[in-house]
């Protein structure tokens, strides 16, 4: 297929919240190995998400340290890791300035997740609450009008060079 955009043929098929939904799922199933697991050799996870989201649980002190997106890092210190399917919330204890306590994010909240200990990091739109329509089929948002002269963001782009199937050479 070429790269040309006038060969390019828009699908009727809605494909890229298809690959949203698949690599959100990715991030709950690693959540989910984690919480019953533990975090294996030097795994570690950065999980970014809105403040502001509804259904967020977070101290009063924090949220306003970070009125709008916050990162939390899932390493050495934490406990109590959960994940609620039918909330479809995670929950986990982790200390801010020696002083435990318990977090309650909705996974449609979260704008990042990342292991760099593998070097993989994943970047998502969140789930607007008015928009949710199910867990399995979120409506694409609709992109902002754009003042005159302001130039369009670069599109995210995720490879999957690194889940290919390489063949050995041929000796």
């Amino acid at each position: 297929m070429e790269d040309d955009p006038q060969q390019q043929v828009e699908s009727l098929l809605p494909y890229e919240r298809w690959i949203a939904n698949a690599l959100r799922h990715v991030v709950v199933q690693a959540i989910e190995h984690v919480a019953t697991h533990g975090l294996p050799g030097g795994h570690h996870f950065y999980i970014s998400f809105r403040t502001t989201y509804p259904g967020v649980v977070i101290p009063a002190r924090l949220r306003a340290q970070y009125p709008e997106e916050m990162t939390i890092v899932l390493q050495h210190q934490f406990w109590d890791l959960k994940l609620d399917h039918e909330a479809r919330t995670i929950s986990v204890g982790l200390s801010f300035g020696g002083v435990p306590s318990t977090l309650v994010i909705p996974l449609d909240s979260r704008v990042s997740f990342a292991d760099p200990q593998i070097r993989y990091a994943l970047r998502f739109d969140p789930i607007e609450p008015e928009a949710k329509v199910t867990a399995l089929t979120p409506v694409p948002a609709e992109p902002e009008p754009r003042p005159a002269g302001e130039e369009a963001p670069a599109p995210q782009v995720v490879s999957l060079d690194a889940f290919r199937r390489r063949t050995p050479p041929k000796t």
